[in-house]
């Protein structure tokens, strides 16, 4: 029998902890629960993590700035929990790399059917390239460090990058010259369905010619096929 997934649960509410705890472990996972992100961080040191979910209002450093910081070193699925449920925030959460997100108060049964979505789309689709098996991509005068995580431009100096961007443009380079759909492109990077009325895909790809220089009406970098997606359309070599 395959080993139940673990899930880390970080909510500084000792009874949310001690209630997610029990009806997941009711539902054939394992469980951690910790109260912040300095504990987190000692959980993720010493066990393997299938999943994180993350309280948004957490005391001293709060949800977006761990998951922030987890996007420059880990992949680990995240799903956000808030009692603040604008819009703002959902958005602010998913485009610093949560795979979903949802506010309090909720439904156990609602966040027991996101933890699985997200755990099925995580394990058939494609995510940030394997440092140890690739190194780093070279395209069109740039280069993108997949150890260190970072863009240098034809001169070797370094290009800031979010960690939505740097995941974008990972995947994006990972696929060659294979067009990848906004739906594709949604689920590699967040876990999730695309929403049809989602358009922050575009608006990464749109941040990021305007680092590479590409120009906006004739791009050459990131090319848009009409009704398919994008695709690199310079030559990329791996390291």
């Amino acid at each position: 029998m395959a080993e139940r997934p673990h899930l880390l649960i970080v909510d500084d509410d000792r009874e949310i902890r001690s209630l997610l705890s029990q009806y997941l472990e009711k539902n054939d996972f394992r469980t951690t629960a910790v109260a912040d992100g300095r504990e987190m961080r000692r959980v993720l040191e010493r066990a393997a993590i299938d999943l994180i979910v993350l309280d948004l209002m957490l005391p001293g450093e709060d949800g977006l700035s761990i998951c922030r910081e987890l996007r420059t070193h880990s992949q680990i699925p995240v799903i956000m929990l808030t009692a603040r449920g604008e819009d703002v925030d959902r958005i602010v959460g998913l485009e610093i790399g949560a795979d979903d997100y949802l506010p309090k108060p909720f439904n156990p049964r609602e966040l027991l059917v996101r933890i699985r979505a997200v755990l099925r789309r995580a394990a058939n689709t494609p995510r940030d390239p394997n440092p140890q098996s690739v190194r780093g991509f070279s395209f069109g005068g740039w280069k993108l460090d997949t150890t260190r995580r970072n863009l240098t431009d034809a001169s070797g100096k370094d290009v800031s990058l979010s960690g939505a961007e740097y995941r974008l443009l990972a995947v994006l380079l990972s696929a060659g010259n294979r067009v990848l759909s906004r739906a594709q492109l949604t689920e590699m990077l967040r876990g999730r369905e695309a929403d049809p009325f989602d358009r922050s895909i575009d608006v990464r790809v749109s941040r990021l010619r305007q680092i590479l220089g590409d120009d906006a009406r004739a791009p050459q970098i990131i090319k848009t096929v009409y009704g398919e997606g994008y695709v690199i359309g310079v030559p990329v070599e791996t390291a």
